[in-house]
């Protein structure tokens, strides 16, 4: 499906400054000023509960059946490494204390985490390089994934199968169910059948619903499942995946339940502040024997001959005096991975990015994160005259005119390349620190 809106730039309604912002949304909050926020709860557990993050037992036994031809159209569609996650998701242990500690420092105002010097966040880039997503550039909006129109589950799932007691069995409510499609799966490669590419349709929803999109254990949305089903006509799917995160980072913070790729946030917790790659290393690291990066950290030039720099933080208290106290020299700002990487940022004040997913416009602010974009560290952006989330109303004419204007945003959004040293003035920085304080609960020290 291919579009252009840039015909519909003058849809776009004049940004009419930061007085104008202020006055729509609130100002920036400290977080223990935030309503509900899960930094003055701590207390409150956000480890999931029944039927959240369990393992799959249905999940590895299926995928060890896919036909090599099924397989092959999964990595044409760029679920390689995906695939490889899913095959070993069960052998992963997710830390949720140190989950809980981040989730603890994460803005819902600024979709970022707040440290001590610094503000960060998982940027597009990242996120597309870390899962191996197709990755989007600008001149490709016509390109990424998402729906204005009411979607019919059964009509994504009649590629399938059109069997109703099938159908039946796989949705109930606004949900699929991942179980009664892994075993159709089983069925038809046990009778070896030649439907390789809905075997891998099928195998794609099964795979990227545990790993991308987890919400509830062995069931994903309707939107959702719409934003799969396009993977294999090319889309690209790396914006639905990130506002889906930063939403369920969110919901998380504000003491409701986390949703969202845990896997890829426990990978960017691992490029960024727990492990460092060593080359004289010769023992490997028992802590990432667990971890995600053990299974994709070889394209991430990360083997587990790895330093890890939190091997001693433990429980929930160490955790969070850690991350509270974390400095920028903690902090790998430009793992090499992204060496030289173009990242995409807002054009200016006023032309904010919104990430574009089934579920919600999800504002998106690489342009606060200033050392991870290879910039100094300068001023605390004000809030975007967007607000944060802002949940869609499929089949709305005022849903369409919006995401029509977050498109044209990307299309004249600009580029930069990332560089791995920056030049940082003492004075601006100092004058970047006190103003970040405003963010933090007393100072970032609690």
């Amino acid at each position: 499906m291919k579009r252009n809106y840039s015909a519909f730039a003058e849809d776009i309604p004049a940004y009419s400054g930061p007085k104008a912002a202020r006055e729509t949304h609130a100002d920036l909050k400290q977080l223990s000023a935030i309503p509900g926020h899960i930094y003055t709860r701590p207390e409150l557990q956000i480890l999931p509960g029944q039927r959240r993050f369990s393992k799959m037992p249905w999940l590895v036994p299926m995928l060890e059946l896919l036909p090599p031809t099924s397989i092959s159209h999964l990595k044409e569609w760029g679920l390689s490494t995906i695939f490889v996650l899913a095959k070993n998701y069960n052998k992963l242990v997710h830390v949720w204390e140190s989950v809980t500690a981040m989730v603890e420092l994460w803005h819902p105002q600024t979709n970022s985490f707040i440290f001590p010097e610094f503000e960060a966040t998982i940027l597009l880039e990242e996120l597309e390089i870390m899962l191996g997503l197709p990755r989007y550039q600008r001149g490709e909006e016509s390109a990424l994934s998402y729906t204005v129109e009411q979607i019919n589950s059964w009509s994504i799932l009649a590629y399938i199968t059109t069997k109703k007691n099938d159908l039946y069995s796989m949705t109930s409510g606004m949900h699929v169910h991942l179980l009664p499609i892994a075993q159709w799966i089983t069925s038809q490669c046990k009778r070896k059948t030649t439907n390789y590419t809905a075997i891998a349709k099928a195998a794609a929803i099964c795979i990227c619903g545990v790993i991308l999109f987890p919400e509830a254990d062995g069931a994903i949305p309707f939107g959702n499942l719409s934003i799969i089903d396009s993977i294999s006509e090319g889309m690209k799917i790396g914006q639905a995946v990130l506002g889906f995160l930063y939403a369920g980072l969110t919901s998380a913070a504000l003491g409701g339940p986390f949703y969202g790729s845990i896997v890829a946030l426990e990978l960017w917790m691992g490029m960024h502040i727990q492990f460092r790659a060593v080359e004289d290393l010769t023992m490997e690291c028992k802590t990432m024997l667990n971890h995600p990066l053990v299974h994709v950290g070889g394209r991430l030039h990360m083997s587990p001959r790895a330093w890890c720099k939190t091997a001693q933080v433990k429980d929930i208290h160490a955790w969070r005096q850690y991350l509270r106290s974390l400095t920028v020299a903690d902090f790998d700002m430009c793992p090499r991975f992204m060496h030289g990487r173009t990242i995409h940022l807002p054009q200016r004040t006023g032309l904010a990015l919104r990430l574009l997913g089934n579920g919600a416009l999800v504002s998106y602010n690489p342009d606060r994160c200033h050392l991870q974009c290879g910039a100094a560290r300068t001023v605390v952006p004000l809030l975007s005259h967007f607000p944060p989330i802002q949940e869609r109303k499929r089949g709305d004419t005022q849903d369409e005119r919006d995401m029509r204007s977050a498109v044209v945003h990307w299309e004249g959004c600009a580029t930069s390349a990332i560089q791995a040293e920056v030049e940082e003035d003492d004075e601006a920085i100092a004058e970047y620190i006190e103003a970040l304080k405003k963010l933090q609960p007393g100072g970032g020290n609690n």
